[in-house]
């Protein structure tokens, strides 16, 4: 019955209906059957409220709807463009130099807004159409915005690594607590941010390196740039646009990790620091009135609603799961795997990355990982290090031709000449940057855990 569950819900999504209700729904209606046939305990279901109000008073998710908040506020202020339009000044003398800025306001974009989707529309309908008039070669044009646009997965402050955050740290005190540990350990939001920050300058660095490898082997795919992107501006003129564009975003950024990383704030109040600091940018910029305000609240409130109901759906999805004993059959299978703890983690590794095609990332994040986390953890697995893993093959997922969502977004705002296999084409090379990260990390584990260790001294 808990493989049917499984089985079912994936069904029930793919059939397009909302995840929230999904979950929820299927899970109850597999609860009624079982009631009704005496194969399911019905006091579980008896938890649910006191689940649903642990999840609403929950202080490290409070940080989600100001993180949002946050990033839908940046989209009012023009920062991506500005940004764009200086560090094409800055690199256009380098051939490959529009590439390479791209991959470089993706950067800025992930650390302040963290928004997948408005970073790849948004560079789609400002750098597409500049790169292809510079002659760039649409697959890497393509390529270049796409994987750019999901680093918002894996640098800080990424939603992906607050809901990880919360859902690892429940998995790794409950691992503890089955073996017996009644004063577990904990792992927060702050040791995945920290985790995360190698990782994810390592990302960007490979993407620049792959940038300039082809600029240099094949220099007719990325011509040298012929103008501008906004008028001519060289020598001081060019390193004050610089200052003045770079200060305000690098300000905040290092406003919202950096008080999480000195440890003089929780991710929460940092998240709180961050929406007050992006409403002040978009007030100095004048990208703000009364009804841009209330737009702004407005899709805050949207996002923050669906990502709330679908925990709650997630939540009463993993209940009714192990009430049939789900747990114990995953347990099973992962212990039983040849190759030990190495081969358990290749088969959660994969079985995430084949999800990532048709489930979002918060559905895998409060489905999945409740599930195979405790188990892992018992096996000896490193929390921040599987957060990290986790994170980037998610952001992995969103890149895959020929679902990934990316591309998706991608799609919508490209040119119509511009052909989805073209898009796809480009997608592939960073793909295979992706996993080569991945690779490293599952050789090198310090890449992710070392940052941690030395600031918190864990």
């Amino acid at each position: 019955m808990a493989l049917l569950l499984f089985l079912s819900v994936i069904v029930v999504l793919l059939a397009g209906f909302p995840v929230a209700f999904s979950l929820a729904g299927t899970a109850l209606v597999f609860a009624l059957i079982g009631i009704i046939t005496g194969i399911f305990d019905a006091t579980f279901l008896a938890t649910i409220p006191n689940r649903i109000f642990g999840i609403m008073g929950n202080e490290t998710l409070m940080a989600v709807p100001l993180f949002v908040f946050m990033g839908v506020t940046l989209e009012r202020t023009r920062i991506a463009e500005d940004l764009l339009s200086t560090l094409g000044m800055l690199f256009g003398k380098l051939r490959g130099g529009l590439g390479v800025s791209v991959a470089l306001v993706g950067m800025l974009l992930a650390a302040s807004t963290g928004i997948v989707g408005a970073t790849v529309v948004t560079m789609g309908l400002l750098s597409l159409p500049t790169m292809l008039k510079q002659g760039y070669d649409p697959a890497i044009a393509t390529g270049t915005i796409s994987a750019s646009g999901t680093l918002g997965q894996i640098i800080p402050p990424s939603i992906i690594l607050v809901l990880l955050g919360d859902v690892l740290s429940s998995s790794f005190q409950q691992a503890q607590v089955s073996q017996g540990i009644f004063s577990p350990e904990t792992v927060s939001v702050g040791d995945l941010f920290l985790g995360a920050v190698i990782p994810g300058l390592m990302l960007v660095v490979l993407y620049i390196i792959y940038i300039l490898s082809v600029a240099w082997l094949r220099p007719s795919s990325m011509p040298v740039q012929k103008e501008v992107l906004s008028g001519e501006m060289t020598g001081t003129k060019l390193l004050v646009q610089v200052i003045r564009v770079l200060l305000p975003p690098l300000v905040l950024i290092i406003s919202v990790l950096g008080s999480i990383l000195a440890g003089l704030a929780t991710p929460t109040e940092a998240a709180a620091v961050g929406a007050t600091g992006a409403l002040m940018l978009a007030t100095g910029k004048r990208a703000i009135n009364l009804n841009t305000l209330r737009e702004i609240m407005r899709n805050t409130t949207k996002i923050s609603s669906m990502v709330f109901m679908i925990l709650i759906g997630a939540s009463i999805f993993s209940l009714v799961f192990r009430g049939y004993e789900g747990d114990d059959i995953v347990r099973e299978f992962l212990t039983g795997l040849p190759g030990g703890t190495a081969g358990a983690i290749i088969v959660v590794m994969l079985a995430m990355f084949l999800l990532g095609f048709v489930l979002d990332f918060i559905e895998i994040t409060f489905v999945v990982v409740p599930i195979v986390g405790p188990i892992l953890f018992v096996m000896g697995v490193d929390p921040v290090w599987l957060g990290i893993m986790i994170a980037i093959n998610l952001q992995t997922s969103f890149l895959t031709p020929p679902f990934g969502f990316a591309l998706f977004y991608l799609r919508g705002v490209a040119p119509p000449e511009i052909s989805t296999m073209t898009i796809y084409k480009g997608a592939i090379p960073f793909v295979m940057i992706q996993i080569l990260t991945l690779g490293l990390i599952a050789a090198w584990p310090q890449l992710a855990t070392w940052l941690p260790d030395r600031i918190y001294g864990n």
